[in-house]
């Protein structure tokens, strides 16, 4: 009799239902190479990540944190289509948040995402294309150097930061900066169908904005944070799985890519050094 109270008892136990889960993918730095040395977001570092993001099980849905001001275009595209291409596959939904700054490159990421949002403080936006660099056609004369190169070729010098501006090489940039930039406006204006809320000589003027203000635009859907969404969604028992990226020890411990003592380290050392005033420039742009 009590065997079979017992049986009984289990067989209309529930079973525990299996708490909702949602994968974070943090998009932090500059997108691209950053020098010679080191890299900073590319498909190639982070599609394994992405992968493993949507086979969780139990997955509500996938945030993208993005923390960048920008870089490589390619690079940009690619995980954005890769993250599309995966949210489409496994009919999960992506949610994207703006941290600090989600600016150019940094803003194509985010419109991965089905639905936006930012901090008040965040910047977004600068959807534009920039080629920067320095000219000094006057130094090796003043210093006594005699430049020699060759070339096969008409324009396989262009460019030159030795020799004077040439005005049809700064048209042949200028066109390729066009196609670059009209493809990202494709990009903002196939994702944030029917959300755009003013003239895309403003949207697409390479300005950014704040969060608060890129609500009003159309850029982003709202003021949020991901605890705070996620928990009003899924409810308070969510599990949230951050996919952090896997460094060797050696490069956590030391923070270097490794290489030789000597004159080779001093030269990495200065690489090193080159680009990090780039990438600090890059971020300086918006007052970080």
């Amino acid at each position: 009799m009590r065997l079979c109270s017992f049986v009984s008892r289990l067989s209309w136990t529930p079973w525990r239902q299996p708490r909702p889960v949602v994968a974070v993918v943090p998009l932090v730095g500059i997108i691209g190479r950053i020098g010679a040395l080191r890299r900073g977001l590319t498909l190639a570092d982070l599609a394994r990540r992405l992968d493993d993001a949507f086979r969780l099980p139990h997955l509500k849905a996938v945030v993208v944190q993005v923390n960048s001001p920008g870089g490589a275009p390619v690079q940009a595209a690619l995980i954005a289509k890769r993250i599309r291409a995966l949210a489409d596959e496994k009919s999960i939904p992506v949610i994207a948040m703006a941290e600090d700054v989600a600016a150019s490159g940094g803003y194509w990421l985010l419109t991965a995402g089905d639905e936006i949002y930012a901090d008040d403080s965040s910047l977004v936006g600068s959807i534009g294309v920039i080629s920067a660099g320095f000219g000094f056609p006057d130094l090796l004369t003043r210093i006594g150097v005699e430049r020699r190169v060759y070339t096969s070729g008409e324009h396989k010098g262009a460019l030159d930061p030795f020799r004077p501006v040439v005005p049809e090489d700064v048209e042949h940039v200028r066109a390729i900066q066009a196609d670059i930039h009209e493809a990202f406006r494709e990009q903002v204006r196939t994702r944030r169908k029917g959300k755009l809320n003013a003239p895309e000589e403003e949207l697409f003027s390479g300005r950014f904005w704040s969060g608060r203000a890129a609500v009003g635009l159309g850029l982003i859907d709202g003021i949020a944070d991901t605890r705070t969404l996620m928990r009003e969604r899924f409810g308070d028992k969510v599990r949230f799985v951050t996919m952090a990226g896997h460094r060797p020890w050696w490069r956590r411990r030391f923070g270097v890519v490794g290489g030789d003592a000597g004159t080779h380290g001093l030269h990495q050392a200065a690489s090193a050094l080159l680009d990090g005033v780039e990438e600090r420039m890059l971020w300086s742009r918006f007052g970080l």
